[in-house]
C-alpha cells in the first residue's frame, strides 16, 4: 500500500511540481490549498508524513504545524523561503522535523521524504499505541473508544469536551491558551468567543469533579490558559 502524505501548500505551480514527483516515487500525495482545509484533511485521515508550508492563508504553517504536533508524532517537513538561521530554528522548535529552504532541488526533496518515512516505519515498529491510561484520583481515559471514566463510572462528554481533555492529557504540563484551544478544538484560525471555551472547560471540570482551587486534573495558568496535571498510574 502506497505510503500516505499530506502536501499543505497555496502556490499552485509549486504543489504541482512536489505533488507530480512524490507520485512519481509511488506515493499517494493529498493537496491542500490553505492552512485550514490542511487541519481538516489531517484530521480526517492517517498520513504518514506532512509536507506545509510556512506561510499560508486562513491558518499560517507554524499554527497548523503546532496543531498536528500535539495531536500526533507524524513526520512533518516545513517548506519555505525563509532561509534565516531564526526561521529555521523557530519551525523545528514548534515540532517540524525538517526544514526544507525554497527553491530546493527535487533529488533533495525525495531525499528528505524517504529519510522521514524510513524514521516514521522504525518509530511505529517500536511503539505501540496506548489504548488506555489512568491517572491518580480515579480518572482513566480510553483513546481508542473515545471513553473516559471516573472512579469507574463512565463520565458522558460531549465532544468537543473530550477533545479539549485529550489535547491537554495527552501534553500533560504544556500550558494552552484559550486561543490555542479554541483553534486546535474548533477548527478555526482565530477564537471567536474566548467564552466558549471558558464554559466547555467549566463543564469538563464538573464532569471531573475537580475543583479549580485544588485541581487534580486541570488547572488555571492565570493569565495564560490552561494545563493538565493528572499523575499517571
Amino acid at each position: 500500500m502506497a505510503e500516505q502524505l499530506l502536501l499543505v501548500e497555496d502556490d499552485a505551480e509549486i504543489a504541482r511540481i512536489i505533488l507530480d514527483t512524490l507520485q512519481q516515487e509511488g506515493y499517494a500525495v493529498t493537496w491542500a490549498t490553505t492552512g485550514l482545509e490542511g487541519w481538516e484533511d489531517f484530521q480526517n485521515a492517517e498520513y504518514d508524513l506532512v509536507l506545509v508550508d510556512w506561510m499560508l492563508p486562513e491558518m499560517d504553517g507554524i499554527t497548523l504545524c503546532q496543531n498536528i504536533r500535539w495531536k500526533s508524532d507524524v513526520p512533518i517537513i516545513m517548506i519555505s523561503a525563509r532561509k534565516n538561521d531564526e526561521d529555521k530554528v523557530e519551525g523545528l522548535d514548534i515540532g517540524a522535523d525538517d526544514y526544507l529552504a525554497k527553491p530546493f532541488s527535487l533529488v533533495e526533496l525525495k531525499a528528505r521524504v524517504a529519510s522521514q518515512l524510513r524514521r516514521w516505519r522504525r518509530y511505529n515498529g517500536q511503539v505501540q499505541e496506548t489504548e488506555q491510561t489512568s491517572f491518580a484520583n480515579g480518572l482513566t481515559i480510553d483513546w481508542q473508544r473515545e471513553q473516559v471514566f471516573l472512579k469507574g463510572d463512565e463520565v458522558l462528554l460531549t465532544i468537543k469536551e473530550f477533545e479539549l481533555l485529550k489535547l491537554l492529557a495527552s501534553n500533560p504540563d504544556r500550558v494552552f491558551s484559550k486561543n490555542e484551544l479554541y483553534q486546535h478544538v474548533w477548527q478555526q484560525p482565530d477564537i471567536g468567543d474566548s467564552h466558549t471555551v471558558t464554559v466547555h472547560i467549566k463543564s469538563l471540570r464538573e464532569k471531573l469533579h475537580d475543583p479549580i482551587k485544588t485541581p487534580h486534573f486541570i488547572q488555571t495558568v492565570w493569565g495564560k490558559g490552561y494545563r493538565f496535571i493528572g499523575e499517571p498510574q
